[in-house]
């Protein structure tokens, strides 16, 4: 009786143990996680502690491979979600801005000054607002788990300084395929071009075109400064948070406590990204813009009425995509970030 018993044990022992290894034996070799610039910026941090978090947490049956530069999607940041979606990309950390031709909603973040602090930003990604686009970005085939932050987007251009309106006319930009920013940047007087982050810069050398409008850990990660780009205005236009997701069929055929392990690495991957990025560019610490100061770089930051000129002159590329996003959504932000806590 007693040795039944002890074999009994060892077979319920040995069942126990096999069910996560046959689960795993379903699970891929490697897990490919898609991102738009290199893994040195903050964009690319993020990604890379999620990915470690994820393989030491689950033991390695989970192992994801950082591709950088769009590389998947043959450098088209613009096809990424499409991508995803589809199962050519298992897993990325992508821009509210590239996902926007697929999903109309993420357009939201890109509303001109729409975002006046970081305490917007927050306002948004971790309240209702985060909570509604999500969903919406569920319904699209893809499940989204953390918000990380690529950061306000900065002006940048190799003629003159920028301090009003009137200085942007007829500047070739470089902007993301995005028709929102299209119609931003005429409505500035500016001429905007749309072209990948991978040909822009050699644009940029080249003087193809004089100008880019990014955050300041792109434009000091990829030494803009030293294609001409000298003349930074910082006006906090729009800013681009990012999202963790992962392909639906590849989050269904992983067990229930992998999936927990996933999703809370990723929350806190993504507080993790968020501190990287906002580090150094905050009035609270400035260090950023020093530097940037130190490669003979004339930095413009603008005054409340210089502020407001751009604002009046973007009004109506605000009214006109607050209902192409959704009103009740729009609506929605602008209440949240009234209601913010500065």
């Amino acid at each position: 009786m007693k040795l039944r018993n002890m074999i009994g044990a060892a077979l319920c022992a040995a069942i126990t143990l096999a069910v996560p290894a046959a689960h795993a034996q379903n699970y891929k070799s490697e897990y490919k996680l898609s991102i738009v610039v290199g893994t040195t910026f903050p964009w690319g941090q993020g990604a890379t502690i999620w990915s470690d978090l994820v393989r030491e947490r689950t033991d390695g049956r989970i192992n994801i491979k950082v591709y950088p530069g769009t590389s998947l999607v043959q450098g088209d940041q613009t096809r990424e979600f499409t991508a995803i979606r589809q199962g050519v990309i298992d897993m990325a950390v992508g821009s509210t801005i590239n996902w926007s031709p697929q999903v109309r909603q993420l357009n939201l973040f890109s509303l001109p000054f729409l975002m006046p602090d970081y305490a917007a930003i927050d306002a948004l990604v971790q309240g209702e607002v985060g909570q509604e686009l999500f969903k919406v970005i569920e319904k699209a085939g893809v499940v989204p788990l953390a918000w990380g932050e690529n950061g306000y987007r900065q002006l940048s251009n190799s003629r003159h300084p920028v301090s009003k309106p009137e200085d942007l006319k007829g500047l070739k930009l470089r902007v993301v395929g995005s028709p929102l920013y299209i119609d931003t940047f005429t409505a500035l007087g500016a001429n905007p071009t749309q072209m990948s982050w991978a040909d822009a810069q050699p644009a940029l050398a080249s003087g193809a075109v004089d100008g880019q409008e990014n955050p300041l850990s792109i434009y000091t990660g990829a030494k803009l400064y030293d294609v001409a780009q000298k003349y930074l205005t910082l006006w906090n236009y729009v800013a681009d948070p990012l999202v963790f997701v992962v392909n639906r069929e590849v989050w269904e055929s992983w067990s229930e406590a992998d999936r927990k392990i996933v999703r809370e690495a990723a929350l806190e991957a993504g507080k993790r990204q968020i501190a990287i990025a906002r580090k150094g560019v905050t009035p609270q610490d400035p260090s950023l813009l020093k530097e940037i100061e130190g490669h003979g770089v004339t930095v413009t930051s603008l005054t409340q009425e210089q502020h407001a000129a751009f604002v009046k002159a973007t009004k109506p590329v605000y009214d006109k995509w607050k209902s192409r996003i959704g009103q009740e959504l729009v609506d929605l932000a602008e209440k949240s970030i009234a209601a913010r806590t500065k």
